[in-house]
């Protein structure tokens, strides 16, 4: 059997084994797919490799019942690790086979994938793939640099390929957009079980859960880590809405663009495709370094959701909301390595 690094983010695509069987192929492939985001960073996905086919599971243990109670969230995070590993087939040289929602007895079985027949990657996804492993979310406050209107009309392209929708906020709705952020900020965390959700999953950079959110994550200095139970204790007691919801709002209003991914419909195929959207779109932006966080407390908020789509009636139903922009660097957040996320089979 292929040994492979125990960290996702170290993955080499010189270890692709080309001469071996199509399991260990696939196997080696799903390195990429689990660099996706997820919400809380839960990683709430799960492989299996049956009959020389990826088997893509939601992993519901994983889930986040106050704040994505319908798993909205946790499709979404799935489609964008399907994404990745769409991309990472086309980059060794093989057209992907999807088949999407495959079983109606079986919804947490998202996509079942195979290797079809070989071709050449593009330039256009050999630049995707090599995105994979520079895409975080980036906390950071963004410089006021304006993004390329060239690119914003490419990541329009990238949504509407998965018949997403993509708004770009207007300046005149941008204030409507921004005060809805921070109320949402300021109802979740008046929300104790909100709050005791989020800081489960607050973890330090070496924890050996190999998921959540380290501090470093969060825009603070990495220095803090070792602080992470001591902060995660704090978030769980207080309501600390006022600084959060002040804090959002300033990150907002310095983003040069703020986006919004809706779908025509509101169910778990459209989840999924806003998810492979949502992925397409990161990735494109790294290509061009630029960075990407969410703001998706608006939706999270069932009251808000309604208020953010009358906003934008045309547009459907609101999914994922983002800023776009320039800033430094950051560190990539932990990854599961592969043997907790692959459940063995026949392989």
């Amino acid at each position: 059997m292929l040994l492979l690094t125990s960290d996702p983010w170290q993955i080499q695509e010189s270890d692709f084994p080309v001469n071996g069987k199509i399991a260990e192929k696939l196997r080696f492939l799903i390195n990429y797919a689990i660099l996706a985001p997820s919400g809380h960073n839960t990683q709430p996905w799960l492989f299996k490799i049956v009959d020389n086919a990826i088997e893509l599971d939601a992993d519901k243990s994983r889930a986040l019942p106050i704040v994505d109670p319908e798993h909205r969230e946790l499709t979404i995070s799935c489609g964008a690790a399907l994404f990745n590993l769409r991309i990472a087939i086309r980059y060794f040289g093989y057209q992907e086979i999807v088949e999407i929602c495959p079983d109606n007895q079986n919804l947490d079985l998202l996509a079942r994938i195979s290797i079809g027949s070989e071709r050449l990657a593009s330039d256009r996804e050999k630049s995707l793939f090599n995105a994979i492993v520079k895409r975080r979310t980036n906390r950071l406050s963004f410089t006021d640099k304006a993004l390329p209107p060239s690119l914003l009309s490419e990541l329009q392209l990238a949504a509407s390929s998965q018949d997403i929708q993509l708004q770009i906020m207007p300046e005149d709705s941008r204030k409507a957009v921004i005060n809805l952020i921070e109320k949402g900020d300021r109802l979740q965390m008046a929300n104790p079980l909100f709050r005791s959700e989020l800081a489960k999953w607050i973890h330090s950079g070496d924890s050996s859960s190999h998921d959540g959110i380290p501090v470093y994550a969060q825009g603070m200095d990495e220095r803090l880590d070792v602080f992470a139970p001591l902060i995660s204790l704090v978030i769980r007691s207080f309501d600390l809405g006022k600084s959060q919801s002040a804090k959002d709002r300033k990150l907002a209003e310095q983003a040069p663009v703020l986006l919004l991914l809706s779908s025509r419909s509101d169910s778990q195929p459209d989840w999924l495709a806003t998810g492979e959207a949502l992925g397409h779109l990161l990735l494109r932006a790294r290509v061009d370094n630029v960075w990407a966080s969410f703001f998706n407390q608006p939706i999270e908020v069932p009251e808000l959701r309604s208020q953010l789509q009358n906003l934008f009636p045309d547009a459907g139903y609101p999914q994922i909301l983002l800023r776009l922009g320039y800033a430094p660097d950051t560190k990539p957040t932990p990854r599961r390595p592969i043997e907790q996320v692959l459940i063995t089979t026949n392989y």
